[in-house]
Formats: C-alpha cells, structure tokens, sequence
C-alpha cells in the first residue's frame, strides 16, 4: 500500500472511530462483521482482541487438523501449544537436571545416583500448563467479545468467508462477510518426501505431548528448533543426534553458530554433518531404522533410533484458504504483503508466520497483530517494524542476537567499514561446580567511525534472553560503542561482560580474561 493510501485510509478509521464503533439494532451494515480473522494464533488473537477493545464486530476462526500420529491442540496456536511455551518448560526441567548435579559441588546432599526424570511426568505437567493457558485465551476472548468459531475458514470471494459449523458428517457449510479479512494461519513443520517420512517420524508439534519416552533420536535438521529439542532431550538423559544438512543455524552469525554446535558437541550431542536421510523402516522390534548418505563423499551409511524427529523447517498453510477466490498473491507457500501487511488485495492483511519475508517470531506477530488493527479501527498510523528483532536459542547455553550478523554488516559497510568487539568470559557461577567456559563468549558488531554505532550483539552463555532484552532496546535506541563502555555494569553478572568490551579483532589482542574483578 503506498503512503498516500495508507494515509487515505488511516484517515478514513479515524472519522469512523470519531462516530463509534457501535451499531444501533435498526443499521443494517453492509457486511456480517468488520473483520474477521482466520487463525488463532498469537497474531490472530492479538489482532481480533485489539480490534474489538476498539469497537469493531470480530469473528476469529481457528483449527487444528491432527498430525499424522493424531496430536491435536486448542486455540493459542503454535506457540502456546506446540512451540515457545512448552519448549521453554522442557529446556528449564534439561537445565534443573544440570543444577542438581551441580548442587553437589555448592554442598547440598543430593544423591545424584539414580536421578533420572519421569519423561511422562513430566509431559502431563507441560500439557497441564497448555491446557490452562487454552482456557484463559476461550475466557478472554468472550471477555472481550470476540466471536469464536472453532473451524477452518475460507475464501468465497475476497469478503466472503466460507467454512463447516460442525465437524460432525455431512454437516453444511456456512458463509459470512466481512470488511476487512485478516489472515493469521501460520505454518506446520515440513516432512521430508522420503518412504516412511510421514508414517514413523514426528516434528516438534508432536514431541511435547509424546506419550512414550523417546529414547534413541534422530533430530534431522539443524535450525533452531532441532538444536532446542536436541539439547532438551540430552539433559534429560536421552542420546539425540544431530543431522545436518548444510550448515548449523542457517542465517544465523557464522561464528556464533560454530561455537554453539562446538558447546553441544562437548556435551555428548553427535552431529551427522552434510547428510540427508534417505528412507526410515520400520523393524521387527519396533525401532526405526534410518538410511542417509553423506553428500560430501556420496557414502551411504544407516542407524537404528528409538524416534526420528523432523526439524527441517515449516511451510505456510495457505492451502486450504482458497486465496484465489480473493485474488490475493502468495510467493512459495506464504502470503506477499506490504509494509502496512496488506496483501495484493487492499481489505485483505497477513500477519504472523504466514507472510513471506518477515522475521517468524511470536512477539513479531503479536505487536503487529496489534498495531494492524489500531491502524484499521483506530486511526493509528505506527507501522511494524521488522529490522533489529532480537531472538534466543534456547540451547543448555543459550545463544541470543539482536541486529546484524559479522557476515551481513561486512557485506552491506565493507570489511574496512566495521570494527567487531569481542571477549571470552567466565560466569562466577560456574567456577565452583568447574563446568566449562570455554564457549561463554560475546561480541559487538559496530561501525569503525565516530561514536561507532553498534549494528549487532551476540551472546552465547546463561539466561541469553534475558541478557540481550535490555541491549536491543538499547541497540533500536542508536546505541554506539562510546556509550555502552561509558556504562557501569552490575557486578557480578554476565551482562556485564558487554560494558568490557575492549578488544577489538583487528587489534588481535587475546580475547580471554585474566581475571573477573579488575
């Protein structure tokens, strides 16, 4: 949408938001709602429940069709149910398994003998959790008189939503209209096209709700996804594998990507490297038998795992929306949109994982969820902006980043351009259970002239999340090198260790410390 219509428009919600959103009995309005979203997931929900807090009529459709081994979840959509949430509890019982070991050294009398934990157990607790959180989302969305249809809506024409009340046989479709559409699908894990792919693998929207151990794993894949779920499963005393295809933590910084998959190597996570899974078989005794090749010396070779999970990426779930009813342009398997999300056809927006291009994140999609219906039913004009998105992979030493990688800030300023700030470090903490710091390590990406303003942080070690949260803000706010060596760290934390960057890699001057306290 170009900045005269956008301006047209926001123009045009802002004298409707002047009268009211409210619609007296004898109106007849022209269409059924004024928007509608399909899909309910973070975007979809932040989007519809921002909508009608402004006073427009929303109606939210949402389904979950069952993977292939029959998982199936509530409204809240990958994040809460098969995504962030549960990855984040499993990744803290991996850590909590770590600590008790630890405790040990810090004089508590654990008898670490046979300190295994209760896979199932555990499984109940994270699906507890979901179910609760799916609860409070049914709660607040009638709370905030959000229409919610548990369905799989699609197009009829380009107002026109069609889909099924009831999933009951023979059930009759049914048609609404809406002003506005806004489509918030998201994606669904890929499965390689290989014989016994789909049949006796399972993906990430299986593995929090896995009724049996998983034992033996093959994690085929090395984003992050597949390095979380690998690293989960080793500190909870699995054997994962990882196979990669390529290269580990694609579009990632190259450096840091290596020192993370050299931290899960010495942990005991065993990496196929440039291979590709060929066929998965079952065997008499239940177990899975994969075939691969290795496609730098063409070998074949074959293991037997107790699951294989599939970590290979996800594709958006246009399929079934009939988007050329409407007329709207996708590109692969996402929808093409503009700046204020609108798709080729202006009622129509995107939000979320389903629009291409754009930084797959929850807090992406929930923020413009949110500025998308302020600019539609309340006058806003703040568009979303995808640059310096800060992210974690949540690995036992978490790695988090916010702006450029080394590589992109070399390749859009030039090498002479850009001074790169870097240090080892050692967490106070880990020194009296002597767990190795050999990968806590950190660096600023900055402009070589003036101030030098910072394009990138990178940080791998404890409690990344939270440790780069602050410094993005920092970092959209024009942070510069000058200023982050001018401010006083807290002590002792390993945040810190960013107000102490001193050496720069050019000058090539060991990066390792002497000591923590001078």
């Amino acid at each position: 949408m170009s900045t005269i219509k956008l301006l047209r428009t926001s123009s045009h919600n802002a004298l409707r938001t002047s009268r009211g959103w409210c619609r007296h009995a004898a109106s007849r309005p022209r269409y059924d709602y004024d928007l509608v979203v399909l899909g309910g997931g973070s975007a979809g929900l932040a989007c519809a429940k921002e909508a009608a807090g402004c006073g427009a009529r929303v109606l939210c459709f949402d389904y979950v069709k069952p993977t292939p081994v029959g998982t199936k979840w509530g409204i809240g959509g990958t994040c809460v149910n098969v995504g962030c949430i549960p990855k984040k509890l499993m990744h803290q019982a991996s850590l909590l398994g770590e600590a008790v070991h630890e405790a040990v050294a810090y004089g508590w009398n654990v008898d670490d003998k046979n300190l295994r934990p209760d896979w199932r157990k555990l499984v109940r607790s994270v699906q507890n959790h979901i179910k609760s959180v799916n609860w409070v989302t049914r709660v607040d969305l009638r709370d905030k008189k959000v229409e919610y249809v548990n369905s799989m809506g699609s197009f009829r024409d380009s107002h026109t939503i069609e889909y099924v009340a009831s999933t009951s046989p023979g059930a009759e479709s049914r048609q609404v209209t809406s002003e506005y559409v806004v489509v918030a699908v998201g994606g669904r894990p890929r499965y390689p096209d290989i014989p016994g792919a789909v049949e006796l693998g399972i993906t990430s929207d299986d593995i929090f709700s896995y009724e049996r151990e998983p034992g033996r794993t093959l994690v085929v894949g090395a984003g992050y996804v597949g390095l979380e779920c690998a690293c989960f499963l080793k500190g909870l005393g699995y054997e994962p594998t990882v196979m990669v295809r390529s290269i580990v933590l694609r579009g990632f910084d190259r450096q840091m990507s290596d020192l993370l998959a050299a931290m899960m190597t010495e942990r005991g996570i065993p990496f196929l490297g440039t291979t590709i899974p060929k066929a998965v078989e079952r065997q008499a005794d239940g177990r899975l038998l994969v075939r691969y090749r290795n496609t730098t010396t063409q070998a074949d070779g074959s293991d037997v795992f107790d699951t294989v999970l599939w970590a290979i990426g996800r594709k958006g779930l246009i399929e079934e929306l009939n988007l050329e009813a409407a007329g709207v342009r996708t590109q692969d398997d996402k929808i093409v949109v503009d700046a204020a999300e609108a798709t080729s056809v202006p009622h129509i927006f995107a939000v979320g994982d389903i629009i291409f291009g754009r930084p797959e994140l929850t807090p992406v999609a929930i923020l413009a969820g949110r500025l998308l219906a302020r600019r539609l039913f309340a006058g806003a004009t703040q568009l979303m902006d995808y640059d310096d998105v800060a992210t974690t992979v949540f690995t036992p030493l978490e790695y988090s980043c916010v702006g450029m990688s080394e590589e992109t800030a070399i390749a859009l300023r030039g090498a002479d351009n850009i001074e790169v700030f870097h240090g080892y470090y050692k967490p106070t903490e880990f020194f009296i259970p002597q767990k190795s710091v050999r990968h806590c390590y950190l660096k600023a990406v900055a402009e070589v002239s003036g101030d030098q303003k910072i394009l990138g942080l990178h940080y791998i070690g404890p409690v990344a999340g939270e440790v780069i949260q602050g410094f993005a803000a920092a970092l959209k706010s024009g942070l510069t090198v000058k200023t982050l060596l001018n401010t006083v760290g807290i002590h002792p934390t390993t945040a810190e260790e960013f107000t102490r960057l001193s050496i720069t890699k050019r000058s090539g001057r060991d990066p390792t410390p002497a000591s923590c306290c001078s």
